[in-house]
């Protein structure tokens, strides 16, 4: 490098000193990338235990389904549909929050549960032994109380979670129209999901999640290394 030339300013740099104006560009730009092309959720919950658990940072690709304009729900172009067992961003057609739950029935489908077995289109779920990866974060006093087993549905294999005893499942039978996903979370027993508020529409559905980015042990006050990266049963 001659003498007399500069280095070039880092990125972080060029940014912080760009003008309000570009600035709010590129923030205008991030944050829409985030709404139609991929975007990362935190999880605050244990609905989906123990496939997510409380603290989590999942990634979430807005292009799974389709492609919809920034902060909207209105879609360009759609070339695909979210199908059993996909694990999806949603909004909640109750109350707008968004929730992270498993689609187990589609458009067409009927399912119904007996409060222990659910079935769709007259195929009961089936149950093993979970693999000990789902339950090394797990609590001692989780593993005390609730049954973890590997759910196979419909060609999937996914981890659930019941329990405890005292909190009986609720029965229903669903009937979905075009359209409709029926979701739920894969802790049976703590999820508020379609069992209470139906079937959710297509156009709510905001992507797939696909991994586990990052996992924050609270009550721990450490990372979960083992859970950086790791795909989505």
């Amino acid at each position: 490098m001659p003498r007399d030339a500069k280095p070039k300013p880092s990125l972080l740099r060029r940014i912080r000193q760009s003008s309000p104006f570009q600035f709010a560009v590129i923030v205008i730009l991030i944050l829409a990338s985030r709404s139609a092309v991929a975007d990362w959720n935190y999880v605050p919950t244990g609905s989906m235990k123990p496939t997510i658990l409380e603290g989590d940072w999942i990634w979430v690709d807005r292009l799974a389904y389709d492609l919809k304009v920034p902060f909207t729900t209105i879609h360009i172009a759609q070339w695909a549909d979210p199908q059993r067992g996909d694990v999806v961003v949603a909004y909640s057609p109750e109350d707008g929050e968004r929730i992270v739950k498993r689609v187990l029935a589609i458009g067409g489908d009927t399912i119904v549960s007996n409060g222990q077995t659910l079935t769709v289109n007259g195929e009961p779920s089936r149950h093993g032994q979970l693999a000990s990866q789902f339950s090394e974060y797990v609590s001692e006093r989780d593993l005390a109380r609730h049954q973890l087993a590997e759910e196979l549905a419909f060609g999937r294999r996914y981890p659930v979670m019941f329990g405890p005893p005292a909190a009986p499942l609720p029965k229903f039978k669903v009937t979905l129209q075009d359209g409709e996903y029926f979701l739920m979370g894969d802790h049976r027993n703590n999820s508020h999901d379609s069992r209470f508020f139906g079937p959710v529409p297509r156009d709510l559905i905001l992507g797939r999640a696909t991994r586990v980015i990052a996992s924050v042990d609270s009550d721990q006050l450490g990372l979960r290394w083992n859970r950086f990266g790791s795909e989505m049963p």
